[in-house]
């Protein structure tokens, strides 16, 4: 055992112990966060626009801020863009964390000195919390690769821009620095292909230890590892212990991962978002993760089933229930006001506050009324999937409204590592999971409005090249896994393996 390994447990636990003591005072801790931010805002622009002077409580700020996306705030942004302060935030932001867009085009979203810790602090806390509650500390004595966008900024009138994985990587404490991979100049490679090759290169002689970033990536990564040495991952990094991600549910990854890894290992889940750090896996007992309430957000929630209602309920977090899909809105000191992220939750307990992230808000399908959501469609694969050797690459589903013949249905396109035997009876088991979780979705198929849902195979690498297609391969890009209408399905078309 090293020094590093050794001292690390005192000070996991002295951290652990902090955190539980805002977390045990919720709603103390909230309220406190929400009389800084309007304090630190109330002599904005923003804050002179919307009457931060005479906010005393929750009740007056919701009469006063309306609930936002980056458009309602778009305005602001450029004007600290043009070079103004006191706009969102006091002074200016230190970064603009660059994010793609859909109807605004690229998004620039502030972070300021006071948003800037939490975006570090809150990973190496869920590392701690891990080696309070375990003891294993053995993976700070080896390496630790991050697979990341970037860390060449640019600049917009003296704040620097990029990526936020980009951004972080500027800030990696001078005592990880000997453990952490990839190289800098590795780490600037544009091309993800080229990058995720220099990146085999580099790690497939190192001790590493712990691996992080999206599953579907670092997926990537695994696979050429195996291809380079025909080894299992964990015949390659004998220590390999610890595996990090956010961005997308593990759960369909898993079988590959542990069959691509060789072993099971301990996993933690991140909420990172370039807004702010949101939440993550506090506890290796507990898949919910720890909502993050001292760390400059103040939180709102609105019901998702009301959510495009005109006048919706949005509450704070003493007024939430377990089991409800809420928008989740932020309000950050990073000068974000109201504003919609666009992802959905559920609280999977109140004590201490733990969520799950279910989707996103225009990532559904309700093509006929059935309102199915990220968190049911991977369930009902990962249902379909228990006890079998099934394993999946990617997947995403959309609605087929004009069908050539029959009724419409759910048309799921999935990209196989190994295929199921009977691909109607997998298709059928996950059809049976989707009407357990969904009485809107079973009642269509009982009055014979939809059939049961059908299944298209991806060709290896379907997914990959779709991305590329649309300039979207690699580093933080998601494939939405549901979506309301044909986009991503009639490309994918042109991927499809007939039988």
């Amino acid at each position: 055992m090293s020094l590093k390994s050794f001292f690390a447990k005192p000070f996991a636990k002295f951290i652990t112990k902090k955190i539980y003591k805002w977390a045990n005072d919720p709603i103390n801790t909230q309220e406190k966060v929400f009389q800084e931010l309007i304090q630190g805002a109330k002599h904005t622009a923003f804050g002179k626009d919307h009457n931060f002077d005479s906010i005393s409580s929750y009740e007056d700020f919701k009469k006063n801020v309306p609930v936002h996306t980056y458009e309602g705030l778009k305005p602001y942004v450029e004007r600290i863009k043009n070079g103004e302060e006191d706009v969102l935030w006091k002074g200016k932001p230190i970064y603009f964390a660059k994010t793609s867009g859909t109807t605004s085009g690229a998004k620039y979203i502030p972070i300021t000195k006071e948003s800037m810790p939490s975006h570090i602090n809150a990973a190496r806390n869920a590392l701690l919390m891990y080696i309070a509650e375990t003891g294993n500390a053995d993976f700070v004595d080896g390496k630790m690769i991050f697979l990341q966008g970037s860390p060449v900024l640019d600049s917009i009138n003296g704040i620097q821009t990029g990526r936020l994985s980009g951004i972080v990587a500027h800030f990696v404490p001078n005592y990880l620095q000997k453990n952490r991979l990839p190289s800098w100049e590795t780490n600037c490679i544009d091309d993800w292909e080229t990058k995720v090759d220099a990146i085999v290169e580099e790690t497939i002689v190192e001790d590493m230890s712990l691996i992080s970033g999206i599953p579907s990536w670092v997926q990537m990564y695994l696979e050429n590892l195996h291809k380079k040495s025909g080894k299992t991952v964990s015949e390659i990094f004998p220590n390999f212990s610890l595996f990090v991600y956010g961005g997308v549910n593990f759960e369909p990854y898993e079988n590959k991962f542990e069959k691509l890894i060789g072993k099971k290992i301990d996993s933690i889940e991140l909420y990172p978002a370039s807004e702010g750090f949101i939440a993550y896996q506090d506890s290796q007992k507990d898949n919910g993760l720890l909502l993050l309430l001292d760390g400059g957000i103040f939180y709102e929630f609105i019901p998702a089933s009301e959510f495009f209602n005109e006048n919706p309920t949005r509450i704070s977090l003493k007024d939430v229930k377990v089991g409800v899909n809420y928008v989740i809105i932020l309000n950050t000191n990073a000068g974000l006001w109201g504003y919609n992220i666009g992802d959905t939750v559920t609280f999977t307990s109140t004590s201490p506050y733990r969520i799950r992230v279910t989707g996103r808000i225009k990532h559904f399908i309700s093509a006929f009324g059935e309102h199915v959501i990220g968190k049911e469609v991977e369930q009902a694969l990962k249902d379909a999937i228990a006890g079998t050797n099934v394993s999946v690459n990617e997947f995403t589903v959309a609605p087929q409204v004009n069908p050539t013949e029959g009724l419409p249905y759910h048309e799921w396109f999935i990209e196989f590592e190994h295929e199921p035997e009977n691909l109607e009876e997998f298709a059928l088991k996950m059809d049976a999971s989707m009407q357990k979780q969904n009485i809107y979705y079973q009642d269509l198929l009982d009055g014979n409005i939809l059939r049961s849902l059908v299944v298209r195979k991806v060709k290896k690498g379907g997914f990959h090249e779709y991305m590329k297609s649309i300039g979207k391969f690699g580093g933080q890009n998601k494939i939405p896994q549901l979506s309301d209408n044909r986009k991503i399905a009639d490309v994918l078309e042109n991927f499809i393996i007939e039988d």
